[in-house]
């Protein structure tokens, strides 16, 4: 039952690891920018909630809200001010520009807040749990994240398949030049996905500082690992692949810590490179966002 519990809490787990890679998932099918910013912005999104509700008042359910809106607003302005140009450029550009951002963000966070965790506390909410018996119990507020997470993955899937927006992303996704072609500017289509990708890390991050109960600037750092090795893990482009990947690195670092508490980031690490020499297009890999 040790085991059966481990592997629970590592569903849970993935829940977190699938919700912030889902942005990134879909930055890179659509515009093939691998985002070195996504950790950062985040943490970000986190920094946001928090101090909406620490300063503000904001209730902590509406944090959210606010932190989605704000990183997504920023989405778009990086992208029309800065990776619009960037990616005319060459491949390597816009990931030097997001490399850039992912220095900045942490460094304004230390400035402004200092190295102090900033809190964001969910009440009783965040240690209650119920019981299945035989020792195995599952906490409200992680099943809350999984469930948010596969919420935030079907209404993506049913916006890239069911609306005609999604279709065109889609289609971008697939032959950028032949959309333009038909008369559609690629700019306002990368700036909706860019909208989307941060709002979307931005509800992650207001959802991993809820859970961990605050957060620190430099975070972003090891959060940007995770995010990468779940897409790759899933399969780049693919959505569902995504959730795959949370689910197999929470595991593998749930059933490391069973053996060592030393070992949760060493087994991930393990599963990920062991998945990227066996199926290096991971589990789902597509061509196109799936």
């Amino acid at each position: 039952m040790t085991w059966i519990n481990a592997i629970v809490q590592g569903m849970l787990l993935g829940g977190i690891f699938a919700m912030a890679a889902a942005g990134l998932s879909l930055i890179f099918g659509v515009m093939r920018i691998a985002n070195l910013a996504h950790g950062d912005l985040m943490i970000l999104g986190g920094y946001v909630a928090s101090v909406a509700a620490a300063h503000y008042g904001v209730p902590v359910p509406l944090t959210v809200l606010v932190s989605m809106t704000a990183v997504g607003a920023l989405g778009y302005l990086v992208q029309r001010s800065m990776l619009d140009r960037a990616m005319s450029l060459g491949e390597l550009t816009p990931m030097l520009v997001t490399f850039g951002i992912s220095l900045i963000i942490p460094n304004v966070l230390v400035q402004v807040f200092s190295n102090d965790a900033q809190p964001l506390s969910t009440g009783s909410l965040g240690t209650a749990s119920f019981d299945l018996g035989g020792g195995l119990a599952i906490g409200w507020f992680p099943l809350i994240t999984v469930v948010a997470a596969v919420a935030v993955l079907t209404a993506l899937h049913l916006f890239l398949h069911r609306t005609q927006p999604g279709r065109i992303v889609r289609a971008t996704a697939d032959d950028r030049t032949t959309v333009r072609l038909m008369a559609v500017d690629n700019r306002r289509i990368y700036a909706l996905t860019s909208v989307i990708a941060f709002a979307t890390v931005a509800l992650a991050g207001s959802l991993y500082t809820m859970r961990q109960g605050g957060v620190t600037p430099y975070e972003g750092q090891l959060t940007v690992l995770f995010a990468f090795e779940t897409v790759i893990i899933g399969g780049l482009g693919s959505l569902w692949g995504t959730l795959a990947g949370g689910m197999v690195l929470g595991i593998a670092q749930s059933l490391g810590a069973q053996i060592s508490p030393d070992l949760p980031l060493l087994a991930g690490h393990l599963v990920f490179l062991l998945i990227l020499v066996v199926r290096p297009q991971g589990l789902f890999g597509r061509s196109v966002l799936a």
